[in-house]
């Protein structure tokens, strides 16, 4: 679980401190572009992985298939979804970390430690964290022993603030067919946490 942390000044002070933040640029081959938003209004927060190539060169995150994806797990419009007064998204790495063997390299562990704790002391409206992917929920849960599958199964046992979720990558549709039970029980009971906030 991570610490909790209470910082001076106003959230756009955090969040321009955050997007000037350079602490990772010589590991990261495209260089620093922190993607994140974050609004002391926010009442849910999207905690993904790391920006893609994709969302980097554009600076809008969830900005490519997997964001595609997600929309229509969560059935937000993209209108309703970039609504920083409604909707906060903070990823475990804030720039893109490089690319790996079998996809992208993990999130940097930086940017958590650095920042996270902070953000979230300026979202006191919080109602509701999705942990996507397994970085996200191995920081936030306390189950260092579980797969993400079998989080996943027991969802309900993290509420009611936290809710876990695969990643919506292509690279996981063998997961879903796998896994059939995600789309028959727990996107279900997802759509009804989102409705809930009537974001």
């Amino acid at each position: 679980m991570p610490e909790q942390y209470a910082p001076d000044g106003t959230l756009d002070d955090l969040l321009a401190r955050v997007r000037d933040c350079r602490h990772c640029e010589p590991a990261l081959p495209l260089g620093a572009n922190p993607v994140l938003r974050a609004s002391v209004t926010a009442r849910l927060l999207i905690v993904g992985q790391a920006p893609g190539t994709r969302v980097h060169a554009t600076g809008i995150p969830w900005n490519d298939p997997s964001g595609d994806r997600l929309r229509s797990w969560l059935q937000l419009r993209p209108e309703v979804f970039y609504d920083a007064s409604r909707i906060a998204i903070v990823p475990m790495g804030f720039c893109y970390p490089g690319k790996g063997k079998s996809g992208d390299l993990p999130p940097r562990p930086e940017c958590a430690r650095l920042w996270h704790a902070q953000l979230l002391h300026h979202m006191p409206g919080l109602e509701l964290v999705l942990l996507v992917g397994n970085y996200a929920q191995q920081y936030y849960l306390d189950a260092p022993r579980e797969t993400l599958t079998e989080r996943v199964r027991r969802w309900q046992e993290f509420g009611p603030r936290y809710f876990p979720l695969p990643h919506p990558s292509p690279r996981n549709t063998l997961w879903l067919r796998r896994n059939p039970w995600f789309e028959q029980r727990v996107l279900p009971a997802l759509r009804e946490r989102i409705a809930a906030l009537r974001l």
